[in-house]
This record gives C-alpha cells, structure tokens and sequence, in this order.
C-alpha cells in the first residue's frame, strides 16, 4: 500500500518538513409523535412540487431484491435479524465495542486469525470491501455487475473522540512529539486515503474523513485554525492524485466539536480544486440535515461558488451523530430533519432557492452545484425521482447528482435505484438514477470502529432496520418458492 511512486514522494517530501442517514431512535426526543414519518408519507405529498403532471421513474416488475446473490440475501437477513432483535442486540454490541477499542491481541480482529475468520465472514462482508487490492477490486466489480454506476469507497481509519479525550486535546507539533505524530498517524493515513483513490475508478468517489490522521488533525479542527503543515501537505497530494483521475473526494461530516473546522477547511479546498467555469466539482462537503445550522452554512458555501465561480460539490445526508452531538444543535422533532433533508434537496435539485434553504444576504442566483443524494429513506428518494422526472419531461437542465447508500444497509432501496435506472434507460422523459453505494476497506481491525457505528446506527433506527428484515426475509421466500415452481 505504501510502496507507490506517489506514497514514497509524499512520505520524502514530509520529512522533509519534519512533518452518514441516520434514522433516529425510537426513544429519542427526535421521533416523538413522529415515529412513522419515515415512511408514512406518500410521494404525492411532496411540497417539491404539487400534484405534479409527470411520468412517473420507470419500475421494474420484478422483485428489486431479485438482483442480489442469494448469500448476500442470506448475510443481510442474519444481520438485521439480530439488529432488530432486542435480546441479542445488546450483548453484540457490548461485544464490538470491546473489539473496536481493545488493546489486547487477543481480542485484536488482526492478531486472533479465528476471530478475525468469524468477523470477516460475517459483519465485515456485510458492510466492508476487502483487505487489500484484490478483495476491494472484485467487491467493486460486483456491485457495478449488478448494476450499480459506481462505489463511494472510504478508508476505515478514524477517529471517535470520547468527551475526557475532548478536553485533553493538545498539538503535537513541535519536537519529538511532532515527529511521531507525522510518523505515525499522518503518513499512515495519508497512504492510505492515497491507495484508496487508486483502488476506485474515474466516476467513482473517494470518502476523506479527517480524523484519521491523527491527534494533531483533531486539535487543529477543534480549535478552528488550518491544517498543521505536515497534514496540509498529504491533504494537497490526496487531492492533487484525485483530480488527476478524475475521482472526486467526499469530505466526511464529523463529531460537532469538530464540524466548524471541517466546514472551513471544505470551503477552502473547494476553492483551489473546483476549477472555475468547469461545472464539475473534485471537492465535495457533507452537509448534516439534522443540524439546525445546515442550511444557513450550505447557503453561505453556495453564495462563495457563485461569487467566486466554482462548483459546490453537496453531499447530503441526515446526520450520523446523534449519540455524541449536542442536543440543542440538532432539530427538535424527526419531522424537522425529513423537512430540512427534502426541502434541501429539492432546492439543489432544482437550483432554486426555497422556504428551507434560503439564499445568504445579497444573494439570489443559484451557483452550479454536484450533489451526492446520500440516505436511506425510501419516501425522500422517490421524491426526488418525481422531481428530476418533471424536469426530464419538461427539457429542463438537470443538476448532476447520484444516490448512495450504505453497503450492507437499506438495499430495497438501493435496488430499486438500480431496477428503476435499468427499466429507464433510454428515456429521456424520466429520471434515470445513478446508484452508489458507500463501503469502506482496511483490516479488519482497522474497520471495528466503522462497523460499531454501522451497528449503532441500526439499533438507532429499528423501523428501518425491521423493514429490511422483512424484506430479505420475502425475497428469500420468493426464490424458495420460485425453485419448487410455486412462483415467479
């Protein structure tokens, strides 16, 4: 991994310097009196657009379910069996996070091969790509052969600050300390994102989260300043490679404590890498809809692209924080995050301002924007559908823009994007969708921490979860019956 051209320049010229959609819980304050909001509303509910007169995204008669392999089946069945299952829920996640903060090797995932065998057969095949190259590359091939358009591929390294970790945090970035810093956790992690953005292929993104590189990127987010000149440097060579093979980057969303300084630092590298006048974006930010702020922060971006002319990559998602984030920052009601998500995306859809995204002051005009549509929430994706079906029928330009979900999670979802893109292929009436899904490799230890929030996350949305369940657990009824001729 580290042993590229790239990677050896990168690692001589540092040292030289010395150098998520996330549902919410059922207990929650979110999902009071709103515990079917979710769901329950219909498409022509949509305030995108009233009662509209259009052709309708194209469905695919069969099963969506149906395009999946039957031990894919399987695996999501066993996983969402046991994240929708109040007694065994529990206990498994006590368990992974024992294993994704353990320091002894024999509860390591990389140094206990049986444990390691068990995870990566199970949890890890759910949610993960692979080890190394080969295991990512045929993962990535498999899901393009189903039919998907792309992956949006992550390194599983990261960063979870506790609250004790958050008032102890100090830079490392003189002597010694700074040195080890550089030496162990940036390198690293830059060589990392760096092979990541060569295992993914021109129209794929890559996933940058921050925090991965380490103590002295935690501080500098939390205290608002830029990069450390060793971090700016492997930022720039993520970037730089990335441009060059035309894999755009997806700056991941994080803890609150840290989001003003990643705000910043997006804005920033949307400047030097979104070439003016292209229309295409290499920098993309994660904008949470949960978070009160988001919109007065997304307007403000969006009003910096059109002065400055450059395009605005958006990633949308409803937030993947909950447990650690302030309350006050976050909406009061689950209703007020689906009104922010959809209104949101209607607005970036359309390219119009609107009641939920408003312009920031002395603005009016829309700037170009790339926008990742990321969540599991399959009423706000068939709005969106209906949305960019009018604009098709009606030879309006449409923003550029793909949907992503989760690998492992809300596959109904994702397939009917895949089913809905194949049965509308060749129409230039309807939308067509361009269906991602997000995945992240490493060891298996270094993906532990990744795979508790991915557990976290389902026990946090048990509806969804539940309708999952019952999904996989139809559509392997249907191909028993199909096989003993009792069905199609």
């Amino acid at each position: 991994m580290a042993g590229s051209t790239n990677s050896m320049k990168f690692v001589r010229g540092t040292k030289r310097l010395r150098l998520d959609s996330r549902s919410i819980s059922s207990k929650s304050p979110l999902r009071q009196s709103t515990i079917a909001a979710d769901e329950a509303s219909s498409v022509s509910s949509v305030p995108l657009s009233t009662a509209p007169s259009v052709t309708e995204p194209a469905m695919s008669k069969s099963s969506p379910l149906s395009i999946l392999p039957l031990s894919c089946i399987v695996r999501s069945l066993a996983t969402t069996s046991i994240s929708s299952s109040p007694v065994l829920l529990g206990p498994s996640l006590a368990i992974m996070n024992v294993l994704a903060h353990t320091q002894s090797p024999i509860l390591s995932p990389d140094s206990n091969p049986v444990l390691r065998w068990f995870l990566k057969k199970t949890f890890y095949k759910q949610f993960c790509a692979g080890e190394n190259a080969a295991e990512v590359k045929a993962t990535i091939d498999g899901l393009k052969g189903i039919g998907f358009k792309g992956v949006i591929l992550g390194y599983a390294k990261e960063v979870v600050l506790t609250d004790a970790q958050k008032a102890n945090l100090a830079s490392c970035d003189q002597g010694d300390a700074a040195e080890k810093c550089i030496q162990e956790e940036i390198i690293p992690w830059a060589q990392g994102t760096l092979e990541t953005v060569r295992l993914a292929e021109p129209g794929d993104f890559v996933a940058l989260k921050f925090t991965g590189a380490g103590q002295q990127a935690l501080y500098d987010l939390s205290e608002n300043t830029g990069p450390s000149t060793a971090l700016k440097d492997a930022i720039d060579s993520i970037c730089t490679l990335a441009s060059k093979r035309g894999v755009p980057l997806l700056f991941d969303a994080e803890q609150d404590s840290l989001q003003t300084g990643i705000d910043r630092w997006t804005l920033d590298y949307m400047r030097k890498y979104n070439k003016k006048g292209s229309g295409k974006a290499v920098v993309y930010g994660t904008y949470q809809a949960y978070r009160k702020q988001t919109p007065a922060n997304l307007a403000a971006h969006l009003a910096v692209g059109r002065q400055e002319d450059f395009t605005v990559g958006v990633k949308l998602v409803r937030g993947a924080y909950l447990g650690s984030d302030p309350r006050h920052t976050i909406h009061d009601t689950k209703a007020d995050t689906d009104n922010c998500y959809d209104g949101i995306a209607e607005a970036l859809i359309r390219r119009n301002y609107n009641s939920v995204l408003r312009p920031a002051k002395g603005e009016s005009e829309f700037p170009s924007v790339n926008v990742v549509l990321a969540g599991h929430n399959h009423t706000s994706v068939r709005k969106a559908q209906v949305v960019r079906s009018q604009q098709a029928q009606s030879g309006e330009p449409r923003t550029e823009m793909v949907y992503a979900q989760l690998q492992g999670m809300a596959d109904e979802v994702s397939c009917d994007l895949v089913q809905s893109g194949i049965a509308s292929a060749g129409n230039s009436k309807v939308d067509v969708p361009k269906a991602y899904k997000y995945l992240v490799w490493g060891t298996t230890g270094e993906c532990m921490k990744y795979l508790l929030r991915r557990a976290q996350e389902n026990r946090d949305a048990v509806e969804r979860t539940r309708e999952g369940r019952i999904a996989m657990a139809g559509e392997l009824m249907r191909r028993m019956k199909k096989s003993v001729g009792l069905g199609a």
